[in-house]
């Protein structure tokens, strides 16, 4: 239970802080700017201080994406995984609640859209995203040696796809980050919500059977 109250409180920590960075500088994909670079530093420094404070009881996975990765990595249980993401998809929902009260839904609570009003173009990016994302992951967190600089590599590999990501589809790569503001806001967040909870979780499939195939020793 310990390790899903800190998958929860993660996440809570994530959507309130790096969506309400969003959301109070008003970033806007289509102008790179202050609140741009901004938004895309605190969804990586999220997690850099979630990483050092509950990365030692529930590895800090806080986005099914990696939780989703970790299973198929053969390095997550079934049961954990299915705790995990109940927990994150409530630190998310519970984050985004927060922020409504703060900031108000007409606020967009740093919510995703499509690309152009493109499905598939939305979809592409994301499953692209998240891959590299998930990917680095499951690299640095491979080796005990690594261990001690896997929360600032991951965070930092988020703020690199963020500054991609956020002109395209204002960068979900974590279904549950974008559930829980798109809930609050409805429209069309909640509508398009669909492609950044499938995406990620194919992104992040398919990082763990390139990183599988990749890292298997030849027998």
């Amino acid at each position: 239970m310990k390790k899903y109250l800190a998958e929860c409180l993660g996440t809570f920590v994530l959507v309130f802080f790096a969506c309400g960075t969003a959301a109070a500088l008003g970033c806007n994909g289509a102008e790179v700017n202050a609140a741009y670079f901004l938004t895309a530093l605190s969804f990586g420094l999220v997690i850099v201080a979630m990483a050092y404070s509950v990365g030692h009881i529930s590895g800090c996975h806080i986005n099914p994406a990696v939780s989703i990765a970790m299973l198929v990595a053969g390095k997550l249980t079934v049961k954990d995984f299915i705790g995990y993401v109940i927990a994150q998809f409530a630190g998310a929902t519970l984050g985004a609640a927060a922020l409504r009260g703060v900031l108000g839904p007409e606020s967009g609570l740093g919510t995703n859209a499509l690309y152009q009003g493109n499905i598939g173009a939305s979809l592409i990016i994301e499953i692209v995203l998240t891959f590299v994302f998930v990917f680095a992951i499951l690299g640095v967190t491979s080796k005990e040696k690594d261990s001690s600089a896997a929360g600032l590599v991951i965070g930092l590999t988020l703020v690199l796809v963020h500054i991609l990501g956020i002109h395209f589809t204002g960068t979900s790569v974590n279904p549950a980050r974008s559930f829980g503001p798109a809930l609050f806001v409805g429209g069309e967040a909640l509508g398009s919500v669909w492609v950044f909870i499938l995406a990620p979780l194919v992104g992040g499939v398919l990082a763990a059977l390139v990183w599988k195939a990749l890292s298997s020793e030849d027998r």
